[in-house]
């Protein structure tokens, strides 16, 4: 799903425009991206928890160059640990 699907369906359901429901929803993950930029975790209960990790650098042989090895530097990525409600209804 688009994040234009969850406007209509948000809408729909809370009974308002899709322009409310927009700006809701953007404003919702705007908060999530300040706080996970801040370092802390996201707690969405009943559905899972964000949080930022970091990724050391490692050598890696990139596809169809077996001969020359790139390292990659260290980064940051986001993590998902999903909430055991939601782990029983997927698995």
């Amino acid at each position: 799903m688009k994040k234009s699907d969850y406007y209509e369906i948000i809408a729909k359901s809370a009974h308002m425009t899709k322009k409310t429901a927009k700006d809701a929803i953007d404003t919702f993950l705007d908060e999530v991206v300040k706080t996970l930029k801040k370092g802390d975790k996201v707690v969405l209960s009943g559905v899972g928890t964000l949080s930022i990790g970091k990724v050391g650098p490692k050598d890696v042989v990139p596809f169809g160059k077996s001969d020359k090895r790139v390292t990659v530097k260290s980064h940051h990525v986001v993590n998902f640990k999903a909430a055991k409600p939601l782990r029983k209804i997927i698995w």
